[in-house]
């Protein structure tokens, strides 16, 4: 059985004053009084449904600073919530800065994230739903959340780190964001509500942000959850919940806490922002397992007229959130999965596609100090050279930064079509949105070594996919790491090289393939050769042709392995739904049995 919440004569005070839409916030939990939360002597306009539009709305106030006790201070304007979120350009980045807090949360628990799409149950527009089932955040988190400038992320694998990702991306895709959070925290169960509300505030006709919260404490000697604030605040708060959320009684506000479990957070973004053609930014519509950007052009392609390019991942990611999800993250823990519209997101690896593959380790410098190593691959997409992709996937902290970036433009792009890498570059800073780096000398020093990687690796095996090479391929070293440097090529450069796939394992960690036989380019013909030189030179040949004939019976064994390893996993998964919806049946089934059983005693 739930827990019953501790309530008395606050809803009737909470009816008589939710809809005067002249509530404020106490002062005990604000850090302004009260009286400085000035009303617009005019009627405030209204909220206009287009992002790129919202900002410019005129409050009608006169900005100046305010004075208490003596001390001058700054208020934050309303409209800086949308100036703020317009760093993000690009709908899906705002949905991955919030994905970002469920993974940083696998280290307190989390194992899983929900992305879909819910409805308002006030207007029965869509609204979308971000969920988690991690640590969840206590009291003075949550504050801290729905402030500016606040973080309490200290690991170094923590993807968010500046406390401002979660509102520039949530006021970013919708005018509207309620949280919902509970926490077990020094054996105390918590639970909180707050409400970032654009509407309200530019409605209203505030010259400040006001954010209402209320906050229960779970008393295990009554079972009931009980409010931990004043009586007026408590009132005051959830009468603005209850006017500016999706959510007309404290009854069905507090029922969201349900799916929530024991620990975790829900974020409902409602209001969400239209295009330049009034058609909602985000489209549920298209596609049930999937959320797409309803303007791009792509999307509204027939796949019969789309080519192999418009098809491949590097594009269709643009639009498609599922696309974009799957190569989101280098690493995703196994207990750990991404549903999005009720499907689990498939973890793809770029790099596992990639045929003639090499690995070069890169070692930047900055001011002669080595900034760390970087394991690059490197090769040939698997349908080159039909797809006229090309770049590099550069990650930051696990957390891809830059998709398919193409180093090479202009008209020395032909000379890198279908070459792809991959790399994770940690010692360089992500712009505050995530979608770019900070364009510092290391950067820019990274950004050349990639040109220079790609040209070295088109010119040494475009032979391998019907291009006329300009290089001879190189073979496979198998000396040591001394002798490779010394016989380098004149454009490698020292600071990085070729590395054999075992230290590659153990240093990354990650698989190898071997170019195929095939791709090993005979050596030249002397002017004169002796007759033990061409018998030595035809045992190679055959040795070749065996070695080839081995490799490809690996492969296939390798293919079906991977095949069958797909199957059983979807297998497991289709299971795992099995169960839960037993497991909520057969909840469903109990507590009517034991109603049932009430109601005869």
């Amino acid at each position: 059985m739930q827990p019953e919440y501790q309530t008395s004569s606050r809803r009737q005070d909470v009816e008589s004053i939710g809809h005067s839409g002249t509530t404020l916030l106490e002062k005990e939990h604000s850090p302004i009084d009260a009286s400085s939360l000035s009303m617009s002597p005019i009627c405030p306009a209204p909220l206009c449904r287009q992002f790129w539009k919202a900002g410019n709305y005129d409050s009608g106030l006169i900005y100046k600073s305010s004075s208490k006790n003596g001390t001058s201070f700054l208020r934050v304007h309303p409209k800086f919530l949308h100036s703020n979120a317009t760093s993000h350009k690009w709908a899906f980045g705002a949905i991955a800065e919030l994905l970002d807090n469920a993974v940083d949360e696998i280290q307190n628990g989390a194992t899983y994230a929900i992305i879909d799409k819910m409805l308002n149950p006030k207007d029965g527009t869509s609204a979308l739903l971000i969920q988690d089932d991690g640590g969840g955040m206590d009291l003075e988190a949550m504050r801290c959340c729905l402030s500016f400038g606040f973080s309490d992320k200290k690991s170094k694998s923590a993807i968010g780190q500046y406390g401002n990702g979660f509102k520039t991306s949530s006021m970013r895709l919708g005018a509207d964001v309620v949280v919902f959070s509970r926490c077990m925290k020094n054996r105390k169960l918590t639970q909180s509500v707050g409400l970032l509300s654009f509407t309200f505030l530019t409605r209203a006709g505030l010259d400040r942000i006001v954010v209402p919260m209320i906050e229960y404490e779970f008393m295990s000697a009554t079972s009931k959850w009980t409010s931990i604030c004043s009586e007026q605040h408590f009132v005051t708060n959830l009468s603005l919940l209850l006017q500016w959320s999706p959510f007309s009684t404290e009854e069905e506000l507090l029922k969201q806490f349900d799916s929530i479990g024991d620990h975790g957070t829900k974020i409902i973004i409602y209001n969400l922002w239209l295009n330049d053609e009034g058609k909602m930014e985000l489209d549920f519509y298209s596609d049930p397992e999937d959320i797409r950007i309803s303007c791009d052009a792509e999307s509204g392609k027939s796949c019969s007229r789309m080519s192999v390019s418009d098809l491949h991942l590097a594009n269709t990611l643009r639009y498609s959130l599922r696309a974009y999800l799957s190569i989101l993250y280098l690493r995703i823990p196994e207990n750990f999965c991404i549903w999005l519209c009720g499907e689990i997101v498939e973890y793809h690896n770029i790099a596992n596609d990639l045929k003639y593959r090499e690995f070069i380790l890169y070692k930047p410098q900055n001011g002669g100090c080595e900034e760390g190593s970087v394991i690059t691959s490197i090769g040939f997409l698997k349908e080159a050279p039909l797809v006229n992709v090309h770049g590099f996937n550069v990650y930051h902290k696990n957390r891809l930064i830059l998709p398919f970036w193409p180093v090479v433009v202009g008209f020395s792009v032909n000379r890198s079509r279908g070459v792809v890498g991959v790399l994770e570059a940690n010692f360089i800073k992500p712009t505050h949105n995530k979608q770019d780096f900070e364009k510092t000398p290391l950067f820019h020093k990274l950004e050349h070594r990639l040109k220079e990687m790609t040209w070295e690796y088109w010119d040494h095996h475009c032979g391998l996919i019907g291009y006329h090479a300009t290089k001879q391929l190189r073979a496979p070293s198998q000396d040591s790491p001394q002798s490779r440097k010394k016989h380098a090529t004149a454009k490698r450069k020292n600071c990085d090289h070729q590395i054999e796939p075992e230290i590659l394992k153990q240093k990354a960690g990650l698989s190898v393939n071997l170019p195929d036989p095939e791709s090993i380019q005979n050596p030249p013909a002397t002017t004169i050769t002796s007759p033990l030189e061409d018998q030595e030179m035809v045992l190679l040949l055959k040795e070749n042709k065996r070695l080839q004939a081995r490799c490809l019976e690996i492969e296939k064994k390798e293919e079906e392995f991977n095949a069958k390893v797909t199957l059983l996993r979807k297998e497991l998964k289709e299971e795992q739904r099995k169960y839960a919806r037993l497991l909520v049946q057969s909840a469903v089934l109990e507590n009517s049995k034991r109603e049932h059983t009430v109601i005869i005693v």
